[in-house]
């Protein structure tokens, strides 16, 4: 072998000695660098045990050989029970738990499915409030939204039952010693006012409802206002209205709602304001804020709030008789058997039936005025020619007979012979509030005309 040959071998094996070093190198790395990773763990795992070893360390020790122990004896006095009765009967008092259930009557309710929503479960009472004299009123009276309220024990017997037949009158049935009865109560009532704001989307019952008020203060607000305002065709979208009535409470629930104590309307920009004030009679009547009477001498309207159907008009087409017909009336569309009312005092003229008209009542008032009332159903009981009636007194009920395409009352107002158009003819108004009235009115007058200032402020704000 030569010499370059030689040297070539040498050169090639230290290569080899050289990468098989570095292997070996990198190898010692890697294990050195999980050695110290492993004495991490193991330093870090064994610290709770320094710990606990430390804390016993610390902890002196101790020494459970050389306490002394002494027995203590105290008497302990029970309660003393006389005889196996008394026992008999404590244990049946604490076992014995009565429930108690308040729930309202509900639209499709029966007197046993009301009694059985209540836990009342015994045949007994059950019985009893079917066939006795008072407690049998309930049945007959199961209107949505009445109140009642039972008592039972955890067997489903009947302790006490309390249901509402009125607003503030209560029948109560109890469990005593000789079985069950009933009485009538009545509830003294919280009277509170309420006050409420609203705006005229589209009707004032609309409204109302909008705002929870009741359909009879609704009624009111028309009543009160119908000289200044027509319900039916004044009314415009963004009106408004402010108003305060009466609320009975029992025991912080709502039972009934009342009158109408003041009221604010504003329809078409233009504000009016009503303040009542109850007379001498306790009868509610309704003034301007200084005093000026708003009693109409004659209703607007002898129907409460409804839709005209065919107005005043000297030249309408008839649409029974195809011919051009005045028709010198007003015709409001009406259910039949809708309760008619006297325009105003007045004494029966005319009762019966005539013509076109059908069953028809005319009543003579005061100042040359006579009312018609047309197309009724019936009459009202012992109305008769000569007859004295008040206003909104009952006189007759809404038909369709004689001349009438469906049921309607036709409504007339005459002044000395003449036709006026009822709905915008002048209504006269009674007197003004009386002198000995004035402060006692004013008094009232301020307080509720700063309360409905303050409804208008919140309603304005509100709107903004």
């Amino acid at each position: 072998m030569d010499t370059n040959e030689s040297n070539q071998n040498n050169s090639t094996q230290f290569s080899i000695l050289a990468q098989n070093a570095n292997k070996t190198e990198r190898k010692l790395n890697l294990m050195s660098e999980r050695t110290i990773k492993l004495r991490w763990i193991l330093a870090i795992s064994c610290l709770p045990l320094f710990g606990i070893y430390t804390a016993f360390g610390i902890a002196p020790q101790t020494l459970t050989g050389s306490i002394q122990t002494t027995a203590i004896i105290e008497e302990i006095l029970l309660p003393a029970v006389t005889d196996a009765a008394s026992l008999e009967n404590a244990a049946d008092h604490v076992s014995t738990q009565n429930y108690w259930y308040k729930d309202h009557v509900r639209r499709d309710d029966t007197l046993n499915s009301l009694l059985s929503r209540l836990n009342i479960r015994n045949r007994e009472v059950i019985e009893f409030i079917r066939t006795d004299e008072i407690a049998s009123e309930i049945a007959k009276s199961l209107i949505p939204g009445r109140q009642v309220e039972a008592e039972t024990d955890s067997d489903g017997n009947l302790v006490s039952f309390e249901y509402q037949v009125k607003a503030d009158q209560f029948i109560m049935v109890n469990l005593t010693a000789d079985g069950y009865s009933a009485s009538k109560i009545a509830h003294d009532l919280e009277v509170r006012a309420i006050l409420k704001s609203a705006k005229i989307k589209s009707s004032l019952f609309g409204a109302a409802d909008d705002a929870n008020i009741p359909d009879h203060i609704a009624i009111q607000l028309a009543d009160i206002f119908e000289s200044d305002i027509d319900f039916h065709t004044d009314l415009r979208r963004d009106d408004h209205f402010n108003v305060i009535y009466e609320g009975s409470y029992d025991q912080g629930q709502l039972l009934k709602t009342g009158d109408v104590l003041a009221a604010e309307f504003v329809n078409n920009g233009k504000s009016y304001r009503a303040i009542g004030y109850r007379d001498g009679n306790n009868q509610m009547q309704y003034f301007t804020p200084e005093g000026k009477s708003l009693h109409k001498s004659f209703l607007r309207s002898p129907l409460e709030f409804t839709r005209i159907s065919s107005g005043f008009n000297l030249a309408r087409f008839h649409p029974v008789l195809q011919r051009i017909r005045a028709h010198k009336g007003v015709d409001m569309a009406a259910p039949t058997g809708t309760r008619v009312k006297a325009a105003g005092d007045a004494v029966v003229d005319f009762v019966g039936k005539k013509g076109g008209y059908g069953n028809v009542i005319i009543l003579k008032h005061t100042n040359g005025i006579n009312t018609v009332y047309g197309h009724l159903s019936r009459f009202a009981a012992n109305l008769r020619r000569g007859a004295k009636v008040t206003q909104g007194e009952i006189i007759g009920f809404v038909g369709m007979t004689g001349t009438a395409t469906g049921p309607h009352l036709h409504y007339e107002f005459l002044l000395n012979g003449q036709h006026r158009n009822p709905m915008t003819v002048a209504l006269p108004k009674s007197n003004a509030i009386e002198a000995h009235n004035k402060a006692a009115f004013d008094s009232v007058s301020n307080q509720l005309t700063a309360q409905l200032r303050l409804l208008d402020a919140s309603n304005i704000a509100a709107l903004d």
